[in-house]
């Protein structure tokens, strides 16, 4: 049955003429590109970029004669188009598609010997109770030069549950209809075909309307040429696993071609972590977490306040939670907005601050109006533009009737149950675990390895703690380091947003790659005029502290652009700049604030060393964040109570 459906989907371009107008006969509805074409004209190969979207899983398969294999070792050191199917499918938009591109990128690849020598074709059968390696080599039979020896793989795995990390880890999910006997007798799935880069990084991912052997072929070559030029896009991966991908730090914002790398909730598939064991043993190169003694870190209680941080039914409207802002694959904070956006799209005037490492943290807000993570989360709660609840008993009356909250309150605090010191200890409880260390900057400086830092980065640290004196604010110590001395400096970004004139037009952003001229005065005639932010003043009412913030951690900063309090710096090159330039003059300017005098070489060596500090355990942080529920509105099903 499966030659009858390949074979049907081989032949199928060449009943395209006979539809007259690109549509399937008889159903109506268009064609996919592979088989009718493509109605627009491809851009020159190398004449774009493709960004790195997170990092190519590994996992273990067998091959045809049923050796185990490393997806890594076979991918080697080829670009890589790997594709999931499964030999019984027979939906023409499903794997016979994604077969029958490969068999003519294989024939394109039999006429151009570099594509041959550059490209691997990887397909993986997700029904590894049927497709065994012999069902599998029957397959590949219809190919030529496909098997162990061939350019062309065919893969599958000793079980389901073998498979399954595979799948998770890639994004591809697969809905099996199961016998009584729990055997899969059919498969429902969304067609994907990743393209995998040298380095071992998805750089696109094609969907039945973008899969298309021409367009395919070009984006290889697109990476070919870049691979030849020497200049490969720089992975932004430290740190992060498949599961997480890399933080999406807005370069190429400006571009059309522009992708997020925000996972989708149906994308959003992790594994619950000891994360308590973090705070008992933190990792190299933090001190011992702090834990007030009136709110102990154990178990049952992070998890109720995991499930509380990440419930969306703890806003006014039920659609916002605490990780809406604080978004964990983007570094526990939200790289694509320079400010925060609250319910109903209200603007928020500040850039949401990373949470990792909070815990070390004597002073929270960017303005350091707060003193502890118990206290801290009533401020976004009852903000009007953020989680707009009118009180602190309408949060809590709301919680108590939703879900199993009532009872998990009981279990953690006994008698007193849910009250709003215990919500906060509860919330705090799970934010004190976001702890992250490890960083190769660690291993290097306090583990003793010298093969843990790239000789960028060690120049880098040179820099650091001598000509650009970083370290006057940013300290590092002689055991551990958090990379911030919690004081509260100007830096001139709040005086220039403050006195700034306004031009009469403005470059408004509409989408990726496109821009408008609007005058000012529509602007201001549809739009709220910018808050003012005056920093620590606002907290003090002292003169002298007027657009003074809170000195960050640099702790996995290269995970949590955009920077400054008002996210107006887009990347780490562009903070060093600043910084290099002398900030901005005005009559408070930190005394530390001068130029630096670094040429660009040096400037390029700090920011290597600014992405060493990433920590070994982002990954793990992030997997367990996905494992959380998100809570929906009528979704008041116990959680687990992990």
């Amino acid at each position: 049955m499966w030659r009858f459906a390949l074979i049907i989907t081989l032949l199928l371009p060449g009943l395209v003429p006979a539809a007259g107008n690109g549509e399937q006969p008889g159903r109506g509805s268009p064609l996919p590109p592979a088989y009718a074409g493509l109605d627009y004209r491809l851009p020159k190969a190398g004449s774009y970029r493709l960004p790195p979207l997170e990092e190519a899983a590994d996992g273990d398969v067998l091959d045809l004669d049923g050796t185990w294999l490393r997806l890594h070792d076979l991918y080697g050191d080829k670009h890589v188009l790997l594709s999931f199917i499964y030999t019984r499918c027979h939906d023409a938009e499903g794997c016979p598609l994604s077969t029958f591109v490969f068999h003519q990128i294989k024939r394109m690849m039999q006429q151009d010997q570099a594509l041959a020598e550059n490209l691997r074709l990887v397909s993986i059968s997700f029904d590894p109770e049927r497709d065994t390696p012999a069902t599998m080599a029957r397959y590949a039979e219809n190919f030529s030069n496909a098997g162990p020896e061939g350019e062309w793989r065919f893969l599958t795995t000793a079980s389901p549950e073998r498979l399954q990390p595979i799948l998770e880890a890639y994004g591809q999910d697969i809905q099996r209809k199961l016998t009584a006997d729990g055997k899969a007798t059919a498969f429902s799935h969304i067609l994907r075909v990743f393209l995998i880069d040298r380095q071992k990084r998805i750089r696109n991912i094609y969907s039945v309307a973008f899969l298309h052997p021409g367009l395919v072929v070009n984006d290889v070559r697109t990476l070919m040429m870049e691979a030849k030029s020497g200049k490969e896009v720089p992975g932004r991966t430290t740190g992060h696993a498949a599961l997480s991908g890399p933080g999406d730090d807005r370069h190429d914002y400006e571009r059309p071609d522009y992708r997020t790398r925000a996972r989708a909730l149906t994308a959003r598939k992790g594994k619950p972590a000891d994360l308590v064991s973090l705070v008992r043993d933190p990792p190299l190169g933090l001190p011992p977490v702090p834990v007030p003694t009136m709110n102990p870190v154990t178990r049952e209680k992070v998890a109720l306040g995991r499930d509380l941080f990440y419930d969306r039914r703890l806003s006014l409207n039920n659609t916002f939670s605490c990780a809406m802002c604080h978004i964990p694959e983007q570094g526990f904070t939200s790289n694509e907005l320079a400010t925060a956006v609250g319910i109903e799209g209200r603007s928020v005037r500040r850039n949401a601050p990373t949470i990792y490492n909070s815990a070390y943290l004597p002073l929270l807000f960017h303005d350091g109006r707060e003193e502890n993570l118990e206290q801290q989360i009533w401020g976004p709660l009852l903000a009007r533009n953020e989680m707009g609840n009118p009180s602190v008993g309408a949060v809590l009356s709301k919680i108590r009737t939703t879900g199993d909250y009532a009872t998990r309150f009981r279990k953690v605090f006994g008698e007193r149950g849910l009250t709003m010191d215990t919500l906060g200890m509860a919330i705090a409880a799970y934010e004190r675990t976001l702890v992250s260390g490890d960083s190769p900057f660690d291993r290097w400086h306090y583990g003793g390895d010298e093969n843990a830092l790239s000789e960028a980065a060690k120049r880098g640290y040179r820099l650091f703690t001598g000509k650009a004196e970083c370290a006057g604010c940013h300290v590092i110590g002689e055991r551990w380091s958090l990379f911030t001395d919690h004081s509260l400096r100007n830096t001139g970004v709040g005086y220039r947003e403050s006195m700034g004139n306004t031009p009469e037009h403005q470059r408004v952003q509409l989408a990726p790659g496109l821009y408008a001229e609007v005058d000012r005065k529509i602007i201001e005639s549809v739009g709220e005029p910018p808050p003012p932010d005056l920093g620590r003043y606002e907290v003090t009412q002292d003169p002298t502290d007027r657009w003074k913030y809170r000195v960050p951690s640099l702790r996995n900063v290269a995970l949590t652009a955009p920077y400054m309090h008002n996210g107006s710096l887009p990347t780490l090159e562009s903070v060093v700049a600043f910084y290099n330039a002398g900030g901005v003059p005005n009559p408070e300017l930190d005394p530390l604030i001068h130029p630096l005098g670094l040429s660009k070489s040096e400037q390029a060596d700090l920011v290597a060393f600014l992405e060493s500090l990433t920590g070994s355990n982002v990954n793990l942080l992030v997997s367990d964040a996905f494992a959380a529920p998100v809570g929906d509105v009528g979704s008041d099903a116990p959680r687990d109570g992990r």
